[in-house]
């Protein structure tokens, strides 16, 4: 079991060197932190969708956002549209499961806010949706997904393609993403209660 153990390790460690090596999704990482930045700044929000482990995932970012990742600052406005019940099961009885982020999205959603979906395969049918709604209300969107997330990302302003189809890999790799795209949206923040400027 040890060398199981080992050549998981391997797996995750693998994904996050290739990554590393892929120059265009670093580029793309740092794009989306500095759009979420901007939109912070022009007192917009962050809204994050998944399924899943990737609903957890959108929950865990959205919380680095409102508390704190790095430094001790303002909150910052962002929430996960997975967190409400009453909403996502009346939704889904309502108009089918598909709609239960999109529903939201349109709810919620303004101009200049940003959306990121979270789906590692990138064929999730209700993220998928969400991000279309988004689109028609002018609303920037972003995908976190994997190797086989192509016809999502095409839909996107923003995507960040995990060069991996191994479901636990992708995602280990999101949570690091997610930390990466609020660091930069905390140095691109004009911290209000300081006067400081992230650089």
């Amino acid at each position: 079991m040890k060398e199981f153990v080992r050549t998981e390790i391997e797996a995750t460690v693998k994904t996050f060197l290739r990554l590393q090596i892929n120059d265009a999704m670093l580029e793309e990482i740092a794009r989306v932190g500095k759009a979420c930045g901007i939109a912070i700044n022009q007192r917009k929000k962050i809204m994050l969708i998944g399924n899943g482990g990737s609903a957890a995932d959108a929950q865990h970012i959205a919380a680095e956002f409102v508390s704190r990742l790095t430094t001790d600052r303002v909150p910052l406005p962002a929430l996960a549209l997975t967190t409400d019940t009453s909403i996502l099961t009346a939704v889904a009885n309502d108009y089918g499961y598909e709609k239960v982020f999109a529903r939201q999205v349109e709810g919620l959603g303004r101009e200049g806010d940003v959306l990121i979906g979270i789906s590692t395969s990138g064929r999730s049918p209700n993220v998928l949706a969400a991000l279309k709604a988004a689109k028609q209300h002018r609303i920037v969107t972003v995908v976190l997904t994997g190797e086989s997330g192509d016809a999502m990302a095409k839909l996107c302003d923003y995507a960040v393609r995990v060069p991996s189809n191994r479901t636990q890999n992708i995602q280990e790799v999101h949570i690091m993403i997610g930390h990466t795209i609020c660091a930069i949206a905390e140095k691109k923040f004009k911290f209000e209660k300081t006067g400081e400027k992230g650089k």
